[in-house]
């Protein structure tokens, strides 16, 4: 997106209010034009009476009046200015700041995982700050600034074409080398900021992982680490600011340079009769008047040395495009009602070239039916719920929902058919109702306090709150939840969805002894009439499978019934009833990915259990 093309797409639904703006920018020229003119009638009236007369004493009376009407018209009309100018910066960048999230919530998995999310606040807040200043300067002064230039400049030449030629020749000029001076701080610029980005990114990561780094002893590393970080945002910035502070010096120069240019045009002109001494106090009120926008124009270049690099990396942000695309919709088709069969043909996934994390998987899972997924870490069951969700296309193979290609799916529609509950959860500062319905005003309070009821978590939720009991309890914010009591809270969000297929990832790995009771609860009900994945860690929680699914290196070792499984003294299933999931499968290195796949590390133990 080019910068005409980022302005006319925020400015043109604000047209009127521009326009508005513009009729302002051009009667306070005109008043900017008009003082002068008084002046030097004040002056060539005072000069030119022979003597104090009623006639010359109320001319110019006249004169100051209008002096002063002008004055106060010209501030009044400024300030109007300034205010529609900063209204429609802040419409505009609040429309740009709410794309810039819609669009970067739209990028797939791997954009995410190279870029943390302190740098993409830096880039949607901080970029966007800097062309919120360019959006109010660009109306109000660059613009109003230029027009006042044109303005002087076309008075003067109307006063005499020598002083016009004159002070256009310097105008002209100081334009030129304020305008290379910005070109040449654009990328200063950029590189400032994108140190912003990094030191923002890093700071972000190195807080959520407080209680790691605090428990590994680590604070150094970390303080040095931020040191290095904020060394180089200085010298980028110090580079930068160095650069701009040229224009100033050069602002300076050229003032000098326009005053001497000026005076010496009007001393001339006035010693050879040609002019009144008014007109001579016209052509330097004038080339003072020009001192005010190019200063002003000096600052914005400044700002738009700022902004132009913001504008490079806005546009580079809205360039990146998802590499998963929703299906055309001539050709996309809705999943069906009620429970979903999936069916996966020869699914294979990389995430790069040496990572291989599906290798010719394939399952037929019955509507209505419930499939325990069990394998080492990185081999291979999460990145098949990633890929079930379309959050990445695989290289081969294809899956079918109900009989449908997911591709040939819409993807809100197939994420509002599926419902996923992982361990980690994200819990927000806003009421009950917020938090289970994530802020979808279409959901209704009776709606969820049914869902909660079903899943048998109305009470939970009650004795959590700080007050209010029935509906009221809703709108109240939770207090203080453990990690697995946020899990519960999860299961009512799918459970609102109404799915076709939940897929619960090891959704029960962090939950406490005190609500495993109220999440086996849940979970039955949750998995009534629907289709279920559950991938875990635990033996207990595939107790409610149908089938065994193992996964090892990405493939499918085992499939079966769990209690044919169960029974057979050959099977891994057997095996891992008996010793638990470590000893079950080699001791190799799991396969793992370096965008998005499992976390590192060896699974826990499970504890043999009854099936």
């Amino acid at each position: 997106m080019s910068d005409r093309e980022l302005l006319s797409t925020y400015l043109k639904p604000q047209w009127q209010r521009v326009a508005l703006l513009a009729v302002l920018l051009l009667c306070g020229i005109g008043l900017a034009l008009v003082n002068p003119q008084v002046v030097r009638f004040f002056i060539d009236t005072a000069r030119g009476a022979a003597a104090a007369s009623s006639a010359v004493a109320t001319a110019l009376i006249a004169g100051a009046i209008v002096f002063l009407l002008t004055a106060f018209a010209r501030q009044g009309v400024g300030l109007a200015a300034d205010y529609l100018s900063e209204f429609i910066s802040w419409k505009s960048t609040n429309a740009l700041r709410a794309d810039l999230v819609l669009h970067c919530l739209r990028l797939d998995l791997p954009f995410h995982r190279l870029h943390a999310p302190g740098e993409l606040i830096e880039r949607i807040d901080g970029d966007v700050a800097a062309l919120g200043h360019l959006l109010s300067a660009f109306i109000a002064q660059l613009i109003g600034n230029g027009l006042l230039l044109v303005g002087v400049l076309v008075a003067l030449f109307a006063e005499d074409w020598r002083i016009g030629a004159g002070i256009t020749v310097y105008v002209i000029t100081a334009l030129a080398l304020l305008s290379r001076l910005q070109r040449l701080g654009v990328r200063q610029w950029a590189v400032s900021q994108q140190a912003e980005a990094a030191h923002y990114s890093f700071l972000e990561e190195r807080l959520l992982g407080t209680e790691d780094i605090r428990s590994a002893g680590a604070e150094s590393y970390i303080l040095a680490r931020l040191h290095r970080l904020t060394l180089a945002m200085l010298g980028s910035h110090r580079t930068a600011r160095v650069v701009s502070n040229i224009t100033t010096i050069a602002t300076g120069g050229l003032h000098a340079i326009g005053y001497a240019v000026g005076l010496g045009i009007g001393i001339w002109l006035y010693q050879s009769g040609q002019i009144s001494i008014g007109t001579t106090y016209l052509i330097v009120a004038y080339i003072a008047l020009l001192a005010g926008p190019l200063d002003s124009l000096r600052r914005q270049v400044q700002n738009l040395q700022q902004a132009g690099a913001a504008i490079g990396r806005v546009s580079a942000l809205f360039a990146e495009q998802p590499v998963v695309r929703d299906a055309p919709d001539e050709s996309r088709r809705q999943l069906p009602t009620g429970a979903l069969s999936v069916e996966i043909d020869d699914l294979t996934f990389r995430y790069d070239e040496a990572t291989l994390a599906l290798d010719g998987v394939s399952l037929q899972i019955v509507p209505g039916e419930i499939v325990g997924v069990l394998g080492r870490t990185g081999s291979g069951k999460s990145t098949l719920t990633r890929v079930l969700f379309r959050l990445f296309d695989p290289q081969a193979g294809g899956i079918r929902l109900g009989g449908i290609d997911t591709r040939l799916v819409g993807l809100a529609d197939l994420r509002t058919r599926i419902a996923l509950v992982t361990q980690e959860v994200q819990l927000f500062d806003a009421s009950v109702r917020d938090n289970l319905a994530l802020f979808n005003r279409a959901i209704t309070d009776a709606q969820i306090e049914a869902a909660l009821h079903v899943l048998g978590l109305w009470e939970w939720v009650q004795a959590r709150v700080s007050e209010g009991q029935g509906g009221a309890a809703l709108a109240q914010k939770l207090g203080g939840l453990s990690a697995g009591e946020g899990q519960l809270l999860a299961f009512a969000r799918a459970f609102l969805k109404d799915p076709g297929l939940v897929v619960l990832d090891e959704a029960s790995s962090r939950l406490d002894p005190g609500t495993e009771q109220l999440l086996d609860q849940a979970v039955s009900r949750l998995m009534t009439g629907r289709t279920g994945i559950i991938i875990a860690h635990r033996l207990r929680t595939v107790q409610k499978a149908d089938s065994i699914v193992i996964f090892e290196h990405g493939r499918v070792v085992e499939y079966g019934r769990r209690e044919a499984l169960a029974r057979d003294p050959n099977t891994r299933f057997y095996k891992l009833l008996q010793t638990g999931l470590d000893d079950l499968l080699d001791d190799e290195q799991p396969v793992t990915a370096p965008l998005g796949n499992e976390p590192l590390g060896n699974e826990p133990v499970a504890v043999a259990e009854e099936v």
